[in-house]
């Protein structure tokens, strides 16, 4: 399968280059989703800062924007996510807190004309708000629909430590020059949205107001990343990436060379994380090649099959791949995301303590040769690319430049 291809950007004319601002956090969850964008909208001429850690500056920097340095106390260095979600909010709430000061530094005195912001830096509508410029949130994940409140909200909100973190945040926004003081309005539904995922992932998507607009996912080669090349003697070829985050995986990976491992006319490209040494694998099959790191749109345009933890960004990639999918979800909202991949006739679910090497076999055996799924799978990804991607979302944020 082949991506189009891609679209020469429009260039401003340097009268009308405005200063964009992205605000984002160095999770690589959330700073992939969006780099298309802010490459489209450098390449159109617009001067463009992106306030980030410089732990992902080599993620940034190719795309033409500045990066100002902006140092996060996320703990995204060793992943150490506490797993109860208040706690977790509340380690963005300290960040944001912390972000402020230093945004200020820099954009008091040289303010951005628009500010992009992730779902996780609300500094960055903080600072929006203070100043009176326009804001857009760039999601990188399913947004808020009207009853989202009552339906899924109201059960985070009765948890122990809901309540202080309510007003923590509340006392924050009194402080901090933000006009929006309700906390829970703050930090959920912008006024402004772009959705960088397919509306088919969206859950109730009908319920979703017009704040928000799907553009799909935004991709490009990631060359900087590496390429890859499919070998010419892959009659199948086979991704199995559980993402970025939760790759402490090793037996699912022995598991996953005992299924596919000299499974003929296949070639597996294994990807294992930066927390599995390789030696941890034992004998690797020939067709089998082990990455910590891989170029995933780039595979899966030329891929067959993939096995993924059913983050969203995995979810929309395979989506606009069109390729058939055996999700075994880790943690937090992949369980949703897989269960809606399923629901789309597109995937499998297998969980990790069923990932034996004859399920997971046999359910790729079986997914492959199933031509309503390829049938259904084609469909969405026509669906998904016609949704605009970088394009589209750069022309929307031009749109919304005073």
């Amino acid at each position: 399968m082949r991506v189009p291809a891609r679209r020469e950007p429009v260039r401003v004319a340097p009268d009308m280059s405005k200063h964009i601002a992205m605000v984002g956090v160095p999770a690589v969850s959330h700073v992939l989703p969006g780099l298309e964008v802010i490459r489209e909208l450098a390449a159109r001429g617009h001067r463009v800062t992106y306030a980030n850690d410089p732990a992902v500056a080599h993620l940034i920097e190719p795309t033409g924007a500045e990066l100002v340095p902006c140092t996060s106390t996320l703990p995204v260095a060793d992943n150490a996510w506490p797993a109860d979600p208040i706690a977790a909010m509340d380690l963005f709430l300290d960040d944001a807190i912390q972000a402020l000061p230093q945004l200020r530094a820099v954009y008091d005195a040289d303010p951005a004309d628009l500010y992009l912001y992730d779902i996780g830096a609300y500094g960055a509508r903080a600072l929006a708000e203070s100043q009176g410029r326009p804001f857009v949130q760039l999601s990188p994940t399913f947004v808020a629909w009207k009853g989202y409140e009552d339906e899924v909200a109201a059960q985070l909100w009765a948890l122990p430590g809901a309540d202080a973190h309510r007003a923590k945040f509340a006392e924050w926004l009194a402080s901090c020059g933000a006009t929006t003081l309700d906390s829970d309005a703050f930090s959920g539904r912008s006024p402004r949205a772009l959705a960088l995922i397919p509306r088919a992932m969206q859950p109730n998507a009908d319920r979703v107001d017009d704040s928000v607009t799907f553009v799909g996912p935004c991709l490009g080669d990631r060359a900087s990343l590496g390429g890859w090349t499919r070998p010419a003697d892959a009659g199948k070829v086979l991704l199995v990436s559980l993402g970025s985050a939760y790759t402490r995986q090793a037996a699912f990976y022995r598991e996953c060379l005992a299924a596919f491992g000299n499974l003929p006319g296949w070639h597996v490209v294994l990807q294992i994380g930066k927390y599995v040494d390789p030696a941890e694998l034992g004998e690797v099959p020939a067709n089998v090649e082990v990455r910590s790191w891989v170029p995933q749109p780039a595979i899966l345009a030329q891929a067959d099959a993939f096995v993924t933890h059913a983050g969203m960004g995995s979810s929309a990639e395979g989506l606009h791949a069109g390729v058939p999918m055996i999700a075994v979800p880790q943690a937090a909202e992949q369980f949703m995301n897989a269960d809606r991949l399923v629901e789309l006739g597109v995937a499998r679910r297998i969980d990790t303590a069923d990932a034996t090497a004859e399920s997971l076999r046999s359910t790729l055996l079986e997914l492959v040769a199933d031509p309503d799924v390829a049938r259904t799978s084609a469909g969405l990804r026509d669906e998904t690319r016609a949704e605009g991607g970088s394009t589209r979302a750069a022309d929307l944020v031009e749109e919304l430049l005073p």
